[in-house]
């Protein structure tokens, strides 16, 4: 086995420069004459914005300009769009309301941006922001979703009736509901799935130039070509090929720096009215108000079973927050990407599902790790352990019974989704092994002994990919005797470097640590798909492989050339040509120094399909009956990621998955004082995030199970751990107190709320 070879758990490439403090991220690069630029926020949840008067805020030293609507609408500079059409279930549009750059007219979320000041430091745009005088007349406001769609409500928007964005559905429901009208049983939930805030380690950060009527704009995202896309046809409405975006180093995305934001749009407007770079930099109660957050659904499921425990059907009705305005692709995570796996691993013969976006007077909505497929999954996996308890079933029997055999891969799901491969009994077995399920009784004696509470939880998950239906690669053979490979994704922590240079060693023959990668720039990289959606893999991954076999058919022909034989018995292995039968050969690295550009090729791969990574969490839990403290105190994965191409990474992203869902499920959780509208955890001091001592050491093995779909077998892990956690973890604490008759947890599950679930599960 080569250093660099494929499947191999290869220390990850970058880390020694990140380590190091060699690592270059956008706050740290801002061309050193940079103006600074800070945005005015409302202080109000709902109010009409009756003036903004900048006159005093101009006067003060360092100050170079103060920026509102009314600027840029004198400029023609667009709002913010949401680029994703969708249908409601009368055929009629969904919403579409403006998302301007700065408020005009009124404001509708705290946080809401009213003006950006500019000036020589950042302290100075501070102090001006100070006094900028803003007139607010305050109006009622609504942050509840279900508050939200009473009659009487404060609307958002007056054109959305209720505060519905849209009414969107899928399914067969005449035939679901035939099939719930012959149930045997039915189990019935609502559940909500809480708001969260990303929090990336790296806040938001961007600074513009503006030079020879062009600009560029260096950011943190997640790919620069969407951002590029956006700019040019909704914003400034000029030709793409005025936009260079530049993303250097990431500290963690997570979805949330997808996104096309207003700080993206006011660097690059000033940089061209001044003539000069400007930068912006968040600060983290600053994101807490302007970054996209997550999640944020209130379900009711049904779960149909017939008298011998099959599954039959489900039926769900969703309200999904928006916010108070669409971010770009707000309306698709909870109807079309969640929606895809809905009927999750099970054999169901029909799924209706009826998703309600809705406005409020809140921070927008859009994706954040796993995208609508967690949301799905935990609504799912709570539905069936009630259901099991309800029925009498052991719960992974109940699972067992009703998954999609291995025998009948491909399968197309209730939801239409293919299928291509998947062993779900096989992976729940040995998940079960793993975690000594049958031993569990043993261990929760134990705890009672102690005075505590002790549950195993089950989930078995699915995630569907998603992303660009194509993606782009480029190899060039420097002349210093590197390997420089292009690349149309964006890692922002993943460990894309390493595998990248596995693939690239493994069918180029080369060294890998004569391999560098190269990412983030829309003008070196004319294309991209940018990361998310757990897609960075098995698109690039394709697109690296047709683009290494254009390398070596190049090759070939330059081969015979300077082997001086015909192409037709010239071989390529192990990184070199050679005549068949002969002991001439030439090793690719060589041949490229000779014949400079000759070898060097573009492909852009089509992606047919996406992939279905899938596999099972158990968690165990304990929690103290006399102050309702939960504690995750063992954890165990058995994942089918397909192929997987450097085992250890897979390990890392899918720890950083199930930790994430742990916080949601425990302890983080976004709250709005009903009356103001004020974001009450709107610091790190009310909004907590789980800590190293919170989690045990989580186990993940692999089966793998080959994707059908890719040469490459690769199914994504990206999100899987996200997906499965949060209803494991619930469902061990609810084993848990069932003992005390608690049959009923929401996210997240706090020492106060399980304190009091108890105590009233006592008394009843």
């Amino acid at each position: 086995m080569t250093k660099f070879g494929v499947a191999q758990p290869v220390r990850r490439v970058e880390d020694a420069r990140l380590l190091l403090g060699h690592g270059r991220y956008t706050d740290d690069i801002a061309p050193a004459d940079a103006l600074f630029g800070f945005v005015l926020r409302s202080p109000y949840a709902a109010a009409k914005l009756l003036s903004v008067d900048t006159a005093a805020a101009l006067e003060l030293p360092g100050v170079k300009a103060v920026y509102t609507a009314a600027d840029l609408a004198a400029d023609q500079i667009g709002g913010l769009p949401c680029v994703v059409p969708l249908e409601n279930r009368d055929g009629s549009s969904r919403a579409e309301p403006p998302h301007p750059v700065l408020a005009a007219g009124f404001v509708r979320h705290v946080g809401d941006p009213v003006a950006f000041i500019v000036a020589t430091s950042a302290q100075a745009a501070r102090d001006a922001a100070e006094a900028v005088l803003v007139d607010y007349d305050g109006l009622r406001s609504v942050t509840d979703m279900q508050a939200a769609i009473e009659p009487g409500a404060p609307l958002v928007w007056p054109e959305s009736a209720n505060n519905i964005a849209f009414d969107w559905h899928t399914g067969d429901k005449e035939k679901t509901d035939a099939l719930f009208a012959g149930a045997a049983h039915v189990t019935r939930l609502t559940l909500v799935n809480n708001r969260i805030i990303v929090n990336s380690m790296e806040a938001r950060t961007a600074f513009a130039t503006y030079e020879d009527g062009r600009w560029t704009l260096t950011t943190t995202s997640q790919g620069g070509w969407s951002l590029k896309e956006m700019l040019a046809a909704h914003v400034f409405k000029e030709p793409e090929d005025k936009f260079r975006i530049v993303t250097p180093d990431v500290g963690g995305g997570f979805g949330m720096k997808l996104f096309l934001y207003a700080e993206h749009v006011l660097v690059c407007y000033a940089a061209r009215k001044l003539g000069a770079p400007v930068r912006w930099t968040s600060d983290r109660g600053e994101a807490f108000l302007s970054d996209t957050h997550g999640r944020d659904q209130i379900s009711q499921g049904e779960l149909a079973l017939d008298a011998e425990g099959k599954f039959l059907g489900m039926r769900i009705r969703t309200l999904a927050g928006m916010g108070a305005y669409f971010s770009n692709y707000a309306p698709m995570i909870p109807t079309l990407a969640g929606s895809k796996v809905l009927a999750s691993v099970y054999d169901f013969q029909a799924i209706y599902v009826n998703v309600l976006g809705i406005f409020t007077h809140t921070v927008p909505v859009d994706a954040y790790r796993g995208a609508g497929r967690p949301e799905s999954n935990y609504l799912v996996e709570r539905l069936i352990d009630a259901a099991a308890n309800e029925v009498g079933i052991d719960r992974a029997s109940l699972r067992r019974r009703n998954m999609v055999p291995a025998s009948a891969m491909p399968y197309v799901s209730a939801m239409g989704q293919k299928y291509d491969s998947g062993d779900f009994t096989r992976v729940l077995d040995a998940a079960l092994d793993a975690a000594d399920w049958n031993g569990f009784p043993a261990r929760q004696q134990a705890a009672v002994a102690a005075g505590a509470r002790r549950g195993i939880g089950l989930a078995y998950y699915l995630e569907a990919t998603g992303g660009s239906e194509s993606e782009r690669a480029e190899i060039r053979f420097a002349a210093d005797g590197y390997v420089d490979v292009y690349v149309g994704t964006q890692s922002s922590g993943q460990g894309h470097e390493t595998a990248y240079v596995q693939l690239t060693a493994a069918q180029l023959g080369v060294d890998g640590a004569k391999i560098r990668i190269h990412q983030g720039d829309t003008d070196t990289i004319p294309t991209g798909g940018g990361t998310g959606g757990a897609r960075s893999l098995y698109s690039e991954g394709q697109a690296l492989r047709v683009t290494g076999m254009s390398v070596i058919e190049k090759g070939r022909r330059q081969a015979g050339e300077y082997l001086e034989a015909a192409e037709a018995d010239i071989v390529f292995a192990e990184g070199r040509f050679s005549v068949a039968g002969t002991d001439r050969a030439v090793d690719i690295i060589t041949l490229a120094a000779q014949k400079p550009g000759a070898l060097d090729a573009a492909e852009i791969a089509a992606i047919n399909a996406h992939t279905f990574p899938n596999g099972c969490h158990i968690a165990e839990v304990e929690v103290d009956p006399e102050t309702g403290v939960a504690r995750v105190v063992g954890y165990v994965v058995m994942d089918d990621v397909g192929k997987a191409v450097n085992p250890m990474i897979v390990r890392g992203q899918v720890h950083g998955g199930v930790v994430q869902g742990v916080g949601q499920a425990i302890y983080e959780r976004v709250a709005y004082d009903a009356e103001s509208g004020q974001l009450v955890s709107g610091s790190l001091m009310d909004y907590a995030l789980p800590r190293a001592d919170d989690v045990p050491d989580i186990k993940v093995d692999f089966i793998e199970i080959p994707c059908a779909s890719n040469p490459l077998g690769v199914k994504g892990a990206g999100e899987a751990g996200a997906v499965g956690s949060p209803p494991a973890v619930v469902n061990a604490i609810i084993d848990a107190l069932k003992q005390d008759g608690v049959t009923a947890v929401d996210m997240p599950a706090t020492p106060e709320s399980l304190w009091a679930a108890i105590n009233k599960a006592r008394a009843a």
